[in-house]
């Protein structure tokens, strides 16, 4: 069997002891939060409800202020809602309500994760590129009295995007990469679309945070090592709970004589534990995140997290007759598939060819 295993004993070597004193803090933290859900959960008096709610949103506030400092002195962890101005963050407070909320349905989950990664690409690429932007010029449908034309400026981007390459970890990767790589060509001046490269790995659920093993499926993986050599490797995944697929990746990439010129890992929520893990084994690596969330379960689940993103964005796999590249693009149906088809070409073009 052709596969890479890392294991969590592994990642956690790669932290300071500072690093395992701010993770054990915060956990201590969040323990007064879940007592506050206990209580939500089940409590009927009125009172007592309104109580846990302010105890809640009091937690709330003192967690975030905890992670905001750290954050603060991580150059390579970047949170949306701590680097950006406070008039944008209600924005992306609600995008991540409603995510995590259980009703939200599949049509309206994939909808809210459009959304988010419009927005991390912004603070990502668009905001970095600032104060250098270009101006396109679209001719509109109005022709009276002559044809009209419209001119826009947008931050020119192409220094930072050019050089890419959409690293993609099936399955729940699949279409946040699809969006950042179709975002790249909209804002490109040569209508660039990232190569792509296809990574099958997973985790083994089976396991508990404190042993898991992250497994890479070298057999079902589509990539050419050579041309991800000194390219800027951006990885996109909804959620960055250990660390531990992306880390399995690159310090495999780098055992095959791969250096990139940069890495970017890029989430709509990433806990505090796999950040910093990225941080110390990956040099020069960069988490970008739409939000922080505090800590992880025993099964390494987001706390308070959304749940599985994947299978929200995905559905379900049969666990005896999991769906292939191919089929996952083909089960986003022709909405999603038209919109993004240059990426669909790409995707199947590094299948076929690879």
């Amino acid at each position: 069997m052709n596969k890479i295993i890392l294991h969590a004993t592994d990642l956690d070597g790669y932290l300071k002891e500072s690093d395992k004193e701010r993770i054990a803090h915060v956990d201590e933290l969040y323990k007064k939060s879940l007592n506050t859900c206990s209580i939500l959960e089940t409590a009927s008096d009125v009172m007592q409800l309104e109580e846990a709610r302010k105890g809640l949103v009091e937690s709330a506030g003192e967690i975030g202020r905890y992670l905001k400092n750290i954050c603060a002195e991580e150059p390579s962890i970047h949170v949306y809602s701590f680097e950006t101005p406070q008039e944008q963050h209600g924005q992306a407070s609600r995008l991540i309500a409603k995510l995590r909320d259980p009703s939200t349905g599949h049509e309206e989950f994939l909808y809210y994760i459009q959304r988010a990664y419009e927005m991390l690409f912004s603070h990502v690429f668009a905001d970095a590129a600032l104060p250098s932007k270009r101006s396109i010029i679209t001719k509109t449908p109005v022709t009276d009295p002559v044809r009209n034309y419209a001119v826009h400026r947008i931050p020119d981007v192409d220094s930072i995007i050019n050089n890419s390459v959409m690293c993609v970890m099936l399955r729940g990767a699949l279409l946040p990469s699809m969006i950042l790589s179709k975002e790249i060509q909209e804002y490109s001046s040569n209508d660039f679309v990232t190569p792509f490269a296809l990574f099958k790995i997973k985790r083994d659920d089976s396991k508990k945070e404190s042993n898991m093993d992250y497994i890479l499926d070298l057999d079902k993986s589509y990539f050419d090592l050579a041309s991800l050599n000194d390219k800027d490797l951006i990885f996109a995944d909804p959620m960055n709970a250990t660390g531990g697929s992306l880390v399995t990746i690159v310090k495999y990439l780098k055992d095959n004589h791969v250096q990139p010129r940069s890495v970017k890992f890029i989430n709509v929520i990433s806990a505090l534990k796999g950040s910093l893990r990225i941080a110390r084994a990956i040099e020069g690596a960069e988490v970008y995140t739409l939000w922080m969330d505090p800590v992880l379960n025993d099964a390494a689940y987001i706390l308070p997290g959304l749940g599985d993103a994947g299978d929200r964005l995905n559905g379900k796999d049969e666990h005896d007759n999991p769906r292939n590249i191919i089929q996952l693009v083909a089960d986003y149906g022709s909405s999603i598939t038209n919109l993004y088809r240059s990426q669909v070409r790409e995707i199947e073009k590094t299948v076929l060819e690879n």
